[in-house]
């Protein structure tokens, strides 16, 4: 893919999207280790990927919408400079950072990628976040939390290939009564085959075994097992890919006022291909990306 085809793809009005076709049953298939290989072995995360992030999504975001999207999925939790929050998924800080300073609470911020935790902890401490918000690396086989200290929870796409049920049991547990949980995490209604070339690919580049996507109707009766009353469970894919095809457009234009170097036209590019194939799948309705609001029993 060259920039020129990137710019043409995205440089498009944003029009409405087709709905994903009917949904059919599944069950969540078993977990199986990630593909090794020399793709696997390379960072995920390098400096020139986070600097294109932030001029997609802004300073600290991995996902599309960035402040915008944060602050509208945790407005819903209350939270207040009385509150915990323990959020799972922090990336390079962004989110943090948006629920301490914009919401006022105290943050507790979990992040699996060693390089996305320590952008997180520098960016922290360049806004002064440093009293109220801290970051740890944490493992999604393994999850283990403060049990019955946060008042609420955030997670976004925190799975990633991981088992829901672990993780979820792991927040539970950590929640006080009542707490509440705003999560996020993409979907697959159907079995996803890993030799059809569109999903090997997104795969790939996501770093995911396409096989441990886990149903809409898996994480609600897990949740609802733990004790949650879900209020909430939306498919938010729709959104997701508006708000995608807006920052990618929006990248665009700025390029032709500002020419990127080689290196920066090289890791646009590399990150246009994993958002094309992403923005493609959900169209489709082989992934979804669901919201799901729930509260804990007392």
């Amino acid at each position: 893919m060259a920039m020129s085809a990137v710019k043409s793809w995205f440089g498009r009005p944003v029009k409405p999207l087709a709905q994903p076709p009917p949904k059919a049953a599944q069950v969540a298939g078993p977990v199986t280790p990630p593909a090794q290989g020399r793709e696997r072995e390379k960072p995920a995360w390098t400096p020139a990927r986070l600097a294109t992030t932030d001029a997609l999504w802004g300073e600290g975001y991995q996902f599309p919408g960035g402040e915008i999207e944060i602050l509208r999925l945790a407005k819903p939790l209350g939270l207040s400079a009385a509150s915990t929050l323990l959020l799972l998924g922090a990336g390079a800080g962004g989110p943090v950072c948006s629920a301490a300073a914009k919401l006022g609470a105290w943050v507790s911020g979990f992040e699996t990628d060693p390089a996305l935790a320590a952008a997180a902890v520098e960016r922290i401490a360049g806004k002064n976040l440093s009293k109220r918000a801290q970051i740890e690396i944490w493992n999604p086989e393994t999850p283990l939390f403060r049990e019955k200290f946060h008042h609420h929870a955030l997670a976004l796409e925190a799975l990633r290939g991981h088992r829901p049920e672990p993780l979820l049991t792991a927040i539970a547990a950590a929640l006080k009564a009542k707490g509440q949980l705003a999560m996020i995490e993409l979907v697959a209604d159907a079995p996803l085959d890993p030799a059809d070339p569109a999903i090997a690919a997104w795969a790939r580049l996501e770093r995911r075994d396409p096989a441990t996507l886990p149903t809409e109707t898996t994480i609600t009766r897990i949740l609802g097992r733990l004790g949650f009353d879900v209020r909430i469970a939306e498919d938010v894919s729709q959104r997701h890919m508006h708000q995608a095809l807006t920052g990618w457009r929006a990248a665009v234009r700025e390029m032709k006022h500002v020419q990127p170097s080689r290196r920066e036209a090289l890791s646009y590019v590399n990150e246009a291909e994993l958002w094309l194939l992403r923005v493609r799948l959900l169209q489709l309705g082989r992934l979804r990306l669901m919201r799901w609001h729930a509260i804990k029993g007392g």
